[in-house]
């Protein structure tokens, strides 16, 4: 008795299948994608499913409480200020550095991936001394309290988040023709009439990529703002040091809930970042 082809099929064993399906797909890929599923999809789910095992009214308390709904406001508005800031002054430190020729450039280029080199912990202990009263910056501000204050926090999101900006917006620069600068002078443009109706246009997507890139990254900072903030509510208490906080006390559905909150903000710059790199693919074709 012989099985047709449709008979042999039904006859075999699901693990059979499996394998016939994973080896039509490559190595390369279904490694990939196991990292992926291990590294961000499973704890990403964790998360979810451990604080919808609360009732919504308790989730609906925990993420709406006083003292959490002030973390979110320092966290997401100071995230925010440093990023536009990053975008204004990282913009000009990757246009100096690419139009630009001065001695010790490579160094200063080096110098900007300190942040990413550099522990947290480490940055937030020397800003907070640099920013001190006696510090070498802060002793010139003898009235403005800096470490160990919202602003202090700002000042740290603007560190650890400024070269996002600088090596995003760097390599389009780099790869701007000079030619079309060259001949909207020809047609009587001024610098600043090139600049903003030729240049402008063509990196603009660049830098709200790093400015997005820059906010997801100061919003879930926690190393260097937990040393230079005094880390009282409602003053400049962030949401990831909250989590902590909760965590100390035990309160795991809190610490879950709140950081919950953050994910889905997080979820949302992703999608507005890969927005933003759409937008710019589109614009260069």
């Amino acid at each position: 008795m012989t099985l047709s082809a449709h008979d042999y099929g039904k006859s075999r064993s699901p693990i059979a299948l499996l394998l016939q399906l994973i080896g039509k797909v490559s190595i390369p890929a279904v490694v990939a994608l196991a990292i992926i599923s291990v590294m961000l999809f499973l704890p990403t789910v964790a998360v979810f499913q451990k604080a919808l095992t609360e009732n919504w009214s308790d989730i609906w308390r925990i993420a709406t409480d006083s003292v959490a709904v002030s973390a979110y406001e320092v966290t997401f508005v100071t995230a925010l200020g440093a990023a536009c800031i990053n975008g204004l002054f990282g913009t000009l430190l990757a246009w100096v550095l690419v139009r630009h020729d001065f001695p010790l450039k490579r160094v200063v280029d080096a110098l900007i991936d300190i942040p990413f080199a550099l522990p947290t912990a480490v940055a937030g202990l020397t800003l907070s001394t640099v920013y001190s009263p006696n510090g070498w910056i802060g002793a010139f501000f003898p009235d403005a309290k800096i470490s160990f204050s919202r602003l202090g926090v700002g000042i740290a999101m603007i560190f650890i988040s400024l070269p996002f900006v600088v090596r995003t917006v760097q390599p389009i620069l780099m790869d701007l023709e000079k030619d079309i600068e060259e001949a909207a002078t020809c047609l009587g443009a001024n610098r600043w009439q090139v600049f903003f109706r030729v240049i402008f246009p063509t990196i603009l997507p660049a830098i709200l990529t790093g400015v997005a890139l820059g906010f997801s990254r100061a919003v879930g900072e926690y190393g260097s703002t937990v040393i230079i903030a005094s880390n009282l509510p409602y003053e400049d208490l962030i949401a990831p040091v909250l989590i902590i906080q909760r965590l100390e006390q035990y309160d795991y559905t809190g610490a879950t809930v709140i950081g919950t909150v953050l994910l889905l903000f997080s979820l949302v710059s992703l999608i507005g970042i890969n927005f933003l790199q759409v937008w710019g693919k589109r614009y260069e074709a």
